[in-house]
């Protein structure tokens, strides 16, 4: 019965340690535009100017991008064919939590079926946390037109840990850019 508890706690913790750490992405693109002809970026300054983080945060999402790019090939250029732009957007997130359910024990034996309040069980549970969402926008530098758009929303960790931070910005950029250029375009040309 202590091995079953262990490996349930142990299970329970994965799946919320996997819940938090995750990062939901999202990617829109033009279809008319031709991905394969994009070879060159620079940062759009006067939309990553306007993104409300510090610029402590602001140079560590750049250097992912950065990062990124040129793991695809992309250079950095002073005549580029596309414009990077970055904004963000947080919101406070409020989660309530039930502890009354059904599991192993009851009232009845503690080897059966059953509402399962137990020790430790009982009442709720209410947390918070900071849900960010970081845009990344692809602008074709000649029509000044938006081509592609990603955006990844996950939670946002108060650690004071600067390389847990950086490794986090990291996460978000990679997992928005696996999306960029879109597969679609690039196969079919």
């Amino acid at each position: 019965m202590k091995n079953l508890s262990r490996f349930a706690l142990v299970i329970f913790s994965l799946g919320l340690f996997v819940s938090c750490s995750s990062v939901q992405v999202v990617s829109d693109y033009d279809q008319k535009a031709d991905f394969n002809n994009y070879k060159s970026y620079a940062f759009y300054k006067t939309g990553i100017d306007k993104a409300q983080i510090s610029d402590l945060d602001k140079k560590r999402i750049l250097r992912a991008i950065e990062t990124e790019l040129s793991s695809r090939g992309f250079v950095k250029s002073d005549s580029p064919d596309v414009l990077i732009s970055i904004f963000t957007k947080e919101r406070e997130r409020v989660d309530v939590y039930n502890n009354y359910g059904w599991g192993w024990g009851g009232f009845y034996s503690p080897y059966a079926w059953g509402p399962g309040w137990g020790w430790g069980w009982g009442g709720n549970n209410v947390s918070t946390s900071t849900e960010g969402s970081l845009y990344i926008d692809v602008i074709d530098a000649n029509k000044k037109e938006l081509v592609w758009q990603g955006r990844g929303v996950g939670t946002l960790s108060s650690n004071k840990s600067v390389e847990k931070k950086e490794a986090r910005i990291k996460e978000f950029v990679s997992q928005i850019m696996e999306e960029y250029p879109p597969q679609a375009m690039v196969a079919s040309n």
